[in-house]
């Protein structure tokens, strides 16, 4: 995605392109979230779930093939690890990188009910999700669309 396709008042992520997290983090039947933005001054963004390892050309590593249990036609998607968030309370690694991304984010967005995307992430033509600092890198795997 060109740096240009971004408003330029929208934060850039440091944290997630910077995050070591390995496939093995997850499993098939979690459910995880995918952060994009702010609202009300909490994280936000998508919900879904693992289903199979899947390989993620835009980064020429191991990825996720995820469910969005709303449907529609971007029902699944590639994504690496390092952009899944696990939803439970349960996992160290995660609630980390979660209150490491809140505490970066909300006070350079503020806390407005209507969510923000910060526009981090975009689709390939082969349905996997691309983070904004990973859409130079591995086999692009066609155009790169807004996600």
């Amino acid at each position: 995605m060109p740096e240009t396709a971004r408003p330029v008042y929208l934060p850039h992520d440091p944290l997630t392109p910077q995050r070591d997290i390995t496939h093995a983090h997850f499993r098939p039947g979690e459910t995880v979230v995918i952060f994009k933005g702010v609202a009300g001054g909490r994280l936000w963004g998508d919900a879904v779930t693992v289903v199979a390892p899947s390989w993620h050309t835009p980064t020429d590593e191991n990825g996720w093939r995820v469910l969005d249990p709303a449907g529609g036609d971007r029902s699944y998607v590639t994504a690496h690890p390092r952009y899944l968030v696990h939803l439970s309370t349960g996992c160290p690694e995660c609630l980390v990188h979660q209150k490491e991304l809140r505490e970066y984010l909300v006070p350079r967005i503020g806390t407005a009910e209507e969510p923000v995307d910060c526009r981090w992430y975009a689709r390939t033509a082969l349905n996997q999700l691309v983070h904004v600092a990973d859409s130079g890198h591995g086999a692009a795997g066609g155009p790169v669309r807004p996600a």
